[in-house]
């Protein structure tokens, strides 16, 4: 019986994670254990930050809103309750775009949301108890 040589596979699984290690720094990118971890690392990064980057582009679209909207006199979360109270049903990020790309759009917009707001408040009873 011939003997079998193993050398093919161990090659091949080598060249899979260099592969992947390639352009990274120093022996991270041509000495196998080395590498091995540097990728193993690296994909625990890509897969967390897959879960990360939707939480900082909410973030990004909210202060985006936050800034445009305290331009116009009114505070974020007041912006979104009075969008809420007209049932407008646009997320942040197209709220965001809107900002950026049409002001005159985004200002009217504020502006209805000021009124709903303004009238929001003038109709709730005074919260004060005398009695």
């Amino acid at each position: 019986m011939a003997r079998v040589k193993r050398g093919t596979t161990s090659k091949a699984r080598h060249k899979r994670v260099l592969v992947r290690a390639k352009g990274y720094f120093g022996r991270r990118k041509n000495t196998i254990r080395v590498a091995k971890q540097a990728v193993e690392r690296s994909e625990q990064y890509r897969y967390r930050d897959r879960k990360r980057r939707k939480r900082d582009f909410r973030r990004l679209w909210i202060q985006r809103l936050n800034a445009a909207v305290r331009l116009q006199g009114m505070r974020y979360a007041q912006f979104v309750c009075a969008l809420s109270l007209l049932k407008v049903r646009l997320n942040r990020k197209v709220l965001s775009e809107l900002a950026v790309s049409e002001p005159k759009r985004f200002e009217e917009l504020v502006a209805k949301a000021g009124d709903a707001w303004k009238a929001k408040n003038t109709l709730a009873p005074s919260s004060d108890s005398s009695s």
